[in-house]
């Protein structure tokens, strides 16, 4: 009896189905290109392989039993299963699958917001069937999530210190020291950076950029993670901060926001593409940071 179907019975029944296609051993030796005695002893092997006889062959002529019969139904069903999945396999070789997860800090700018789109829009065009989920953070949370796998990449203004993950710069967002309308510097002329070391300025727990800011504090009674939340603070007039040039734009243009000393206190925070180093990135997951560092090219 057949007890596990292997290569050799896989042989078999491909002889089996050529002999009966053919109508019988002597018309199949041309197709098979072996003589009618050993396809009779191929036949006889699978026979014995299934326990009982498949044809009758004779001085009657070729002709299936009732098994046999059923065995050629069987085989030409496993033949086109065998074919089904040929094909799907062959077709899964060249296609990205999977589902990616990618966090983005939050307040983008519409230029990096459209060259994300565009990378997208990039890595759909390949043959894929990939699930692809954006989430929206600040950036202590897109670490932690990299670090615990629920996430494959995020883009954002990082600490760098996380030695488990790998950073790669993609581009830089311009900052500068505001204040509201409704601040005593606003309409003041002539000033220079001494005049606001006194100053109320927010204070950012999680930005370690901080540091390289080139105006800093004395004293801060406002703090806020949240560039929305700094952006509340200046506009009440009663504090200056760091804001994201594009996050400022509109105030400014409407006179509620001014920029003090731009060409002095400005300056630029460096964002990166994280990953997690330890973590063998899917294909699906080097085609999209091919996709998404074509974008951010600035020769494109």
């Amino acid at each position: 009896m057949l007890s596990q179907v292997r290569d050799l019975d896989l042989q078999l029944l491909r002889l089996f189905l050529t002999v009966v296609e053919s109508g019988g051993f002597s018309a199949a030796q041309g197709e098979l290109g072996i003589g009618q005695s050993t396809i009779s002893t191929q036949m006889a092997k699978l026979e014995t392989r299934l326990g009982f006889r498949l044809c009758e062959r004779g001085k009657a002529g070729f002709r299936l039993t009732p098994k046999g019969e059923q065995v050629l139904l069987a085989a030409r069903k496993l033949f086109a299963a065998v074919e089904t999945f040929r094909g799907e396999a062959q077709g899964m070789a060249d296609k990205l699958l999977g589902s990616l997860g990618i966090g983005l800090s939050e307040a983008l700018d519409d230029e990096v917001l459209a060259r994300v789109g565009a990378a997208i829009g990039a890595f759909r065009r390949r043959n894929q069937d990939v699930q692809i989920e954006l989430l929206s953070a600040m950036p202590a949370e897109l670490e932690r999530r990299l670090l615990q796998d629920q996430l494959h990449l995020a883009i954002g203004y990082f600490s760098g210190v996380q030695n488990a993950l790998d950073y790669r710069p993609l581009f830089e967002e311009p900052q500068a020291l505001f204040c509201g309308r409704d601040h005593p510097l606003f309409e003041q002329a002539g000033f220079g950076a001494e005049s606001l070391q006194e100053q109320d300025g927010v204070h950012h727990p999680y930005r370690f950029i901080g540091a390289d800011e080139p105006w800093q504090a004395a004293a801060s009674s406002a703090r806020s993670e949240q560039v929305e939340g700094t952006l509340a603070f200046v506009l009440s007039g009663a504090h200056i901060g760091y804001l994201p040039r594009h996050i400022a734009a509109p105030w400014e243009a409407r006179g509620r926001l001014r920029a003090l000393l731009p060409e002095v206190l400005g300056f630029s925070v460096q964002f990166h593409l994280a990953s997690h180093r330890g973590r063998q990135p899917s294909e699906a997951q080097r085609a999209f940071v091919d996709d998404l560092l074509g974008a951010f090219d600035p020769r494109v």
